[in-house]
Order: C-alpha cells, then structure tokens, then sequence
C-alpha cells in the first residue's frame, strides 16, 4: 500500500472515482502494526474496486487533524471525497473484510 501525505490525500479524495480506504497510522503502534498485513492482502483483493492508502499520522498532521483521528490504526472508508464509514483499532481478517465489502 502506498504511503501518502496530507495534500496527497486531499487530491485522491477528490479525483478518484472509486471508494477510497485510508489507514491511518503511525510507526510507533503496535495494533497499526498487527493491521498493516491484513489491510494489505485485502487491498490487493479488492485492488480492482477500491483504492487503499496509508497516511501516517505523526508526518501529515493536517490530514489527521482534518478527519478527526484521535486514536490509530483508524480506517476510514471515503465515497466521492466524504467519509462513509470507518473501522477503529486492530480487527480480525473477516471483520475488515466485511468492513470494507459494506462500503463496496
């Protein structure tokens, strides 16, 4: 998954035509940590239907700031620039999966 900053982020939300999953997350949590694999193989999965980015908190405060995130990993589902939905904290394969088919 590709790492991204705040304009970054702010430029997808706008162009892009599919739903778009943001990890937000930083280095130093260990739940991040436990998420990263299992959001990557269900990025690769689902790659055909839905762009997924990880934005790292503690580098683009401005992004983190901008949607709220006050605690991590936090992954927020956006559908044409708004936020749908979200998943807090480290959850199994299935309930992320789950997660992010209710967006698709």
């Amino acid at each position: 998954m590709r790492i991204i900053n705040s304009q970054e982020l702010k430029d997808l939300l706008q162009v892009s035509e599919k739903p778009v999953f943001v990890d937000f997350y930083a280095d130093w949590c260990g739940p991040c940590r436990m998420l990263a694999p299992v959001l990557s193989a269900l990025a690769e999965k689902y790659a055909d239907q839905a762009v997924f980015v990880k934005v790292n908190v503690d580098e683009s405060e401005e992004a983190a700031m901008a949607h709220g995130i006050s605690s991590i990993p936090n992954v927020i589902a956006f559908k044409g620039g708004k936020a749908v939905a979200n998943q807090l904290g480290f959850v199994p394969e299935g309930a992320l999966e789950a997660f992010i088919q209710s967006v698709l």
